[in-house]
């Protein structure tokens, strides 16, 4: 079934989506937004634990044109965020197609135009085609639950998830619990575990720089009125006097610092909320690859084993772009990561723009929308 055609369709409902809905509306650019989930911004909505917060200040968090609530709290709790992102919909009035499965995408030079075929999951289950004249990749860095393939997985005994299917560690008290994973998610939920009484372990397998939210912030600000190795080497001084030697811990610093690897590979550093403390007093144990599963028992690359109740995989996200944008070849490589380098990384050719997903979180994803809405306006 074709339908009438907007002049840009945006693949995503999540914040970048959001933020370039908001920015067309306000240049009077028609658009459509397919959405495969059954609401907006559903990581957040459906696939995120309890404790969650945003990790930075609100006013580096805030989509543009609609700045957070005054009563709001400097770091946004994930409850508030869900309403403020719902409260950006009503306003800029952003009614996504829901239950939108995208199946394929491709520019077809003979009309100049994308191509959009999605397979409606709700109801009908009928495919249907849409064309436009641009196209906007913003469906977020997480994409497909990834669990590394790991020997003895499927006999486990106990309960396997992945992070994005933990809301609180309320019900694993006196659990043995293994959390894969040494990112913010999996930091954040061994503290919610250690918090709530659980005997947790977390597997660290590569180096992490941590930093506190206080000095996350900090450098920002820095990055406004001093070169960035100044400010790089800064932090880490101060990292380090704040939290000291980790290797007694089972945790080592990467070579190169923390700005460094967050503009080179999108690698964040871990943002402590208590973790390392709940580390330090040995609430929380620190253990290194898993080597294979044997029924309840898990064995470690250091020859240990210890037995668990549960194990959280927080080990991430695979996009599956590549499985349906086709006839793009400078845009996005196969693991969905921009091509170009920054400060052109969203736009490619043909109306092709991608939103978000360069790894700069939600300010980029703000920025992104705006050079993308503007670039439109112009070529129109």
């Amino acid at each position: 079934m074709s339908l009438p055609d907007p002049v840009v369709i945006i693949i995503g409902a999540g914040a970048s989506g959001l933020a370039i809905a908001a920015c067309l509306t306000r240049l009077s650019i028609p658009y459509i937004i397919l959405e495969r989930e059954d609401c907006s911004a559903s990581l957040w909505k459906k696939k995120s634990y309890d404790r969650l917060h945003l990790h930075l200040a609100k006013q580096y968090c805030q989509l543009p044109h609609f700045p957070f609530p005054t009563n709001f709290p400097k770091y946004v709790p994930k409850s508030q965020f869900i309403q403020y992102l719902d409260s950006y919909a009503t306003h800029f009035d952003i009614t996504p197609q829901f239950n939108r499965l995208v199946e394929s995408a491709r520019f077809d030079e003979s009309i100049e135009k994308w191509r959009v075929v999605v397979r409606n999951i709700v109801g009908s289950g009928e495919a249907e085609e849409y064309s436009g004249r641009f196209l906007v990749v913003a469906t977020g860095r997480e994409s497909e639950e990834f669990v590394p393939v790991v020997e003895g997985l499927g006999g486990f005994t106990g309960e396997v998830m992945h992070s994005t299917g933990y809301k609180s560690g309320e019900k694993y008290r006196e659990r043995r619990v293994l959390v894969v994973g040494c990112g913010n998610s999996g930091m954040e939920i061994a503290f919610d575990l250690a918090v709530h009484g659980a005997k947790t372990s977390i597997v660290v397998r590569s180096p992490i720089h941590i930093l506190s939210k206080g000095l996350m912030n900090w450098a920002i600000e820095l990055l406004k009125y001093l070169p960035f190795s100044t400010v790089e080497s800064l932090v880490l001084l101060l990292s380090k006097l704040r939290y000291g030697g980790l290797a007694k811990y089972g945790i080592q610093r990467p070579k190169e610092g923390p700005l460094t690897m967050k503009k080179k590979y999108g690698k964040s550093p871990v943002v402590d909320i208590g973790t390392y403390n709940k580390i330090k007093s040995g609430e929380i144990q620190v253990l290194p690859a898993i080597a294979r599963i044997k029924g309840d028992e898990v064995e470690f690359e250091n020859g240990n084993s210890h037995q668990f109740d549960t194990i959280v995989f927080a080990t991430g996200f695979k996009r599956s772009i590549h499985k349906w944008l086709t006839g793009d070849n400078c845009l996005l490589d196969e693991d969905g990561n921009p091509k170009p380098s920054f400060p052109n990384h969203w736009k490619g050719q043909n109306g092709l723009y991608c939103a978000g997903l360069d790894g700069r979180a939600l300010h980029g994803a703000g920025l992104d929308a705006q050079d993308i809405a503007n670039d439109i306006k112009s070529s129109l």
